[in-house]
């Protein structure tokens, strides 16, 4: 194996009280975010978007090998195709694989097997995840742990859509395939996950719901 080539690392060094401001002001930014699905259908622009990708395109991933594809759409009957076929599987879901635990837990957001988010906000992103690669000549190149990278570049794009001012919603109804047939995605892509994106109706509402506290999710040792 051979190492290299490296670059020096550009980092910038700031004073502790910038440090505690800036992780202070995310921290609030961020508590601001909630998962949305009462949409308007204005347009998002677009250049928006596509700076939100690379910031998730930035993410670390095993190998380096950033084993993530993401299909935007905006087509509204491309939308519609997907709308028809999730809610076909939430209607399963809801009426036949979800527990009475799982519904119970659901109960208190509100929500249903109707999605019409889909269709109405204007943006939904697709995110794939890839087993995977084929090179040039066809050969099969191996992605590590790719749930996790995934997983993360998906956690960067959240946050840089609410640092863009737009809403958002994580959509997962299972199974997924249907993504694959509507977005003519290989087979080497497993969809990861529905992302909806806009802008929130002037009369969006949202359950009242609490985060843990820092000392229910962290442990200091």
């Amino acid at each position: 194996m051979t190492a290299g080539p490296f670059a020096p690392l550009n980092f910038q060094r700031l004073p502790e009280a910038e440090m505690q401001e800036r992780a202070a002001a995310f921290h609030q930014q961020l508590r601001g975010r909630r998962s949305v699905r009462d949409y308007s259908d204005r347009a998002v622009p677009m250049d928006v978007i596509e700076n939100c990708l690379l910031a998730a395109g930035s993410a670390p991933s095993g190998a380096n090998k950033q084993p993530w594809h993401f299909a935007v759409v905006t087509d509204p009957a491309v939308k519609q195709r997907i709308r028809a076929a999730a809610e076909e599987e939430e209607r399963a879901f809801y009426t036949q694989r979800a527990s009475e635990e799982w519904l119970n837990d659901l109960a208190p957001l509100g929500t249903d097997a109707n999605k019409p988010f889909l269709e109405i906000a204007p943006c939904l992103i697709a995110i794939f995840s890839q087993s995977y690669q084929l090179d040039n000549e066809g050969q099969k190149h191996l992605n590590y742990y790719v749930t996790e990278s995934v997983g993360i570049a998906t956690g960067f794009l959240i946050a840089a859509l609410h640092n863009a001012g737009l809403a958002c919603l994580t959509h997962t109804p299972s199974p997924m395939r249907f993504l694959n047939e509507i977005l003519g995605r290989p087979s080497n892509e497993r969809p990861f996950l529905l992302l909806v994106v806009g802008y929130p109706t002037d009369d969006a509402q949202v359950p009242v719901i609490a985060k843990k506290p820092l000392s229910d999710i962290a442990t200091f040792i």
